[in-house]
């Protein structure tokens, strides 16, 4: 019997997709017993855009999340979504950095660690990639992700050689990310089988967005090519920006004669837990009826969902969602003069950001933001294809872009140093440092927060002895 598995999204990307990663650990606490027992490849539940919005917005500490996850998940694979040299912001980090950070999410419980770099430079993951063989367990998997995008320069060609040299660098598995949703059947078909071939028996696995309408026919077509993982979503978190529903594989599969692993009461147990959760959020408007739609105009635009559901929100935040249309129609434009960089964080918050601007000031790269500008410089790596000659003059004027492993590769200590100097006595780990290092602000506000907290509790306790 055929088998294809299926990592559930619910806990990560479904909820990033739709409400802007705003789903606090509580809200979902109580069923992952029962999630624990559904039989799933894994449950991608750290990582992207969690550890910024545990912080930014929910009160939460990120790695007391992922501890928590892992003693209420302990037979399920925890998954996270790593941006190779950024980690989980928006910058390149060191290397010893980088090497900490992953050291730190396996000791707190992840197992799978998918790993891609924005414009598939795969300079920028080698790093990721030894520090996760470094730290491993007899769980960890490695897993190299290509970010799919469709540009006069992404052929299925390149595709293929990009997997043979994951292949070869030593990832255990092989994901193709499509975040925007907009690979299609005919694409999946050929793109599949041609990996397939090249790459043998090592597992590959599609993430796809229902963005455009696209993905269940994709889904289907990449399944009759030999796909072995799929990423879908318990059925109400999944549609929009999303990914595809959980229970409706499960039923195509059983039609089809395909083993999935999953038991069928379970998964409709996880689906009844949340969905008075997403009703909640319907009802005080964190989650706009805008990321639930299918949007064909994306198949153009190229905006993933989690990009989509953000400008959204920040649009609505500004006042000015009168300039969606038109934020929509610039974004395609700035990332052919950025040379075609995929869609995904962090390149889509720096395409989103500048097409915004571009639109609100009335004038094309009038302001300039720095993380543009960075790129165009050369700190986040190579791009696709040339980047927009007067653009990059505009930047750059008579100076050359840099290598951006050459700051990478040092290993000076000094953010270490500087974390724990900054926090001083609200410091009590390595992951409060490592907090600090990707998140300074939040971080900081977050732990002062924390203290303050326990100073009252202890008042209270006190009091009532």
């Amino acid at each position: 019997m055929k088998k294809v598995q299926l990592t559930e999204t619910v806990l990560r990307d479904a909820n990033q997709s739709l409400m802007a990663t705003r789903l606090p650990y509580k809200d979902y606490e109580g069923i992952l017993a029962d999630m624990d027992k559904a039989g799933y490849y894994s449950v991608e539940c750290w990582g992207g855009a969690t550890f910024d919005s545990c912080l930014r917005y929910l009160n939460e500490d990120p790695w007391e999340r992922l501890r928590n996850l892992r003693k209420n998940l302990p037979n399920t694979r925890l998954q996270m979504l790593l941006r190779g040299q950024n980690l989980l912001g928006y910058k390149h980090y060191h290397d010893d950095v980088v090497e900490k950070f992953i050291e730190l999410s396996i000791k707190n419980g992840i197992d799978v660690i998918r790993i891609f770099d924005a414009l598939n430079d795969f300079r920028n993951i080698e790093t990721a990639l030894k520090a996760t063989k470094q730290y491993a367990n007899e769980r960890t998997i490695a897993s190299g992700c290509i970010s799919y995008t469709q540009s006069p320069v992404h052929t299925v060609e390149k595709y293929i050689e990009m997997c043979k040299e994951l292949k070869r660098m030593g990832f255990d598995t092989i994901c193709l990310k499509d975040m925007a949703g907009t690979m299609s059947p005919y694409e999946a078909e050929h793109l599949i089988k041609g990996i397939k071939d090249a790459i043998g028996d090592m597992t590959l696995i599609l993430h796809t967005h229902c963005t455009t309408g696209m993905a269940y026919m994709t889904l289907t077509k990449a399944i009759e090519s030999g796909i072995d993982v799929i990423d879908t979503a318990t059925s109400c978190f999944s549609g929009g920006t999303s990914q595809p529903s959980t229970e409706t594989m499960f039923y195509a599969f059983k039609q089809y004669g395909i083993d999935c692993g999953l038991d069928e009461d379970i998964i409709n147990k996880v689906n009844d837990f949340f969905k008075p959760v997403k009703q909640k959020y319907i009802d005080n408007g964190q989650l706009n009826p805008k990321s639930l739609a299918t949007d064909a105009q994306a198949l153009v635009y190229k905006v993933p969902g989690g990009m989509l559901s953000n400008m959204i929100a920040n649009l609505t935040d500004m006042h000015a969602m009168d300039k969606f249309d038109a934020a929509l129609a610039e974004i395609p434009k700035v990332r052919a003069d950025l040379g075609y960089p995929p869609l995904v964080t962090p390149l889509s918050q720096m395409v989103g950001n500048q097409a915004v601007t571009n639109v609100l000031v009335g004038e094309r790269y009038k302001n300039i933001s720095k993380e543009v500008k960075n790129y165009i410089k050369g700190e986040y790596g190579i791009a696709p294809a040339p980047i927009d000659t007067e653009l990059s003059a505009k930047v750059l004027g008579d100076a050359q872009p840099v290598d951006c492993r050459d700051e990478d590769k040092k290993r000076t200590g000094e953010e270490f140093i500087t974390a724990k100097e900054a926090l001083g006595d609200l410091c009590r780990s390595e992951e409060d440092i490592m907090s600090y290092i990707c998140y300074p602000d939040q971080t900081l506000k977050f732990l002062k927060d924390r203290k303050a907290q326990e100073e009252n509790e202890a008042v209270y306790t006190i009091e009532e002895m």
